[in-house]
């Protein structure tokens, strides 16, 4: 039986299916397409027994009615999620320019076509049709977020922000509000590239209004404040990350020990640290108190809180200081120390150092923007014994 008949068959079973089970004329209901599970698995049997071109063929020759269309849309996104954006693209662009396409389904094949673009890598015919999406009652909503993912990926921050603007002025969102806040600070650190201060402190300002707990644009305003020369202005605001967000905790102070280092008061700095650690214990919070110790107290007494510390949070980037510490102290050179030394800087060299709280990804780099599941501030210094 060759592949014409089989499909004249498959199209004439489909098709009185859908005819009977719509007409109420069959007595039975053996055959007759229900619901939404029955037609996907009607859907699976076509995908695993047939060619694609032959899944194409038949799309072509079947009417477009209200009943049908979620059939024509269904195959056209298995195509896309496999990776045949062309095909995809031509079912769609057939579909809408389909004078008997019911009006009400013409914004979910639009849609459909702009992701079709999307996944192409055309993203002027995507942010086009999108636009064109954004009045819609329905997909209004769906298509802003879209080109905010779009904009995103392009760098237009100014383009993303507007739309996130436009987005949170009708609905309440407080994920929204922080993927603004993020979209704003990314056009303050433009504009503090810049040395466009007003600009810059304005901005951060604004993405703490989005969200009061966006370290990023506090870790702005100390730059800002550093550059101006309010240091201690720059070390209180920089203290509000612990009460922000404590995961970035190591962040806040590495900016910190600079700041303190060339302007600060040593036995200030020691207690501020002491208080810290005891309310947000982390590695890099004790490595900062040790460093603050060795130059107050000396090394000696440095030693001895590294040591008591790490009986109740081990770590191995604490261990390794504590070895150079006290071997440096006594005089120890021998091989066994720097043997013990060399292992633990390699076990730490290949580390990744940030990890995505939402999808895992992982690396040596803080980016603010996960670049793998594209979400504003989830990529966090990782915690534990070879981490903080």
């Amino acid at each position: 039986m060759d592949i014409v008949f089989q499909w004249l068959l498959v199209t004439a079973a489909v098709a009185a299916g859908w005819f009977m089970g719509r007409s109420g004329r069959s007595p039975r209901k053996t055959g007759v397409i229900e619901d939404e599970t029955s037609v996907r698995d009607r859907l699976q049997f076509l995908f695993t027994n047939y060619s694609d071109q032959a899944v194409e063929n038949f799309v072509q020759s079947l009417a477009v009615t209200r009943d049908t269309v979620s059939l024509h849309l269904s195959i056209g996104a298995h195509f896309r999620l496999k990776g045949e954006t062309d095909r995809a693209i031509l079912i769609h662009q057939n579909l809408l320019a389909r004078p008997e396409l019911p009006a009400r389904f013409s914004p979910q094949v639009t849609y459909e076509l702009a992701l079709d673009y999307l996944a192409a890598g055309l993203l002027d015919r995507a942010e086009a049709l999108f636009h064109q999406l954004m009045g819609d009652r329905e997909y209004g909503r769906k298509a802003s977020v879209q080109l905010i993912e779009l904009y995103q990926q392009e760098r237009e921050w100014s383009k993303a922000s507007q739309v996130a603007r436009t987005l949170t002025s009708n609905t309440v969102d407080p994920g929204l509000s922080t993927q603004l806040a993020y979209l704003t600070c990314e056009l303050a650190d433009e504009a503090l590239k810049t040395d466009d201060r007003w600009t810059a402190q304005k901005l951060a300002r604004e993405a703490l209004e989005y969200e009061r707990n966006c370290v990023r644009a506090t870790f702005i305003l100390v730059s800002l404040q550093r550059r101006q020369g309010s240091y201690k202005d720059a070390v209180t605001t920089l203290l509000k990350v612990f009460d922000q967000n404590p995961e970035f905790g190591p962040e806040a102070v590495d900016r910190l020990m600079r700041l303190e280092k060339e302007h600060g008061d040593i036995t200030r700095l020691v207690k501020k640290l002491r208080k810290l650690y005891q309310i947000w214990p982390s590695t890099s919070l004790l490595l900062a108190l040790v460093e603050a110790t060795e130059r107050s107290s000396g090394r000696m007494a440095a030693i001895e809180l590294l040591r008591a510390e790490l009986e109740i949070r081990p770590s191995v980037r604490g261990l390794l200081r504590l070895v150079e510490m006290a071997g440096y102290e006594k005089g120890m050179t021998t091989d066994e120390g720097r043997l013990v030394s060399r292992i633990g800087h390699l076990l730490l060299a290949n580390r990744p150092v940030y990890r995505c709280v939402s999808c895992g990804f992982s690396g040596q780099q803080l980016h603010w923007l996960c670049p793998s599941c594209k979400r504003w501030e989830t990529v966090r210094p990782i915690q534990g014994v070879e981490a903080e």
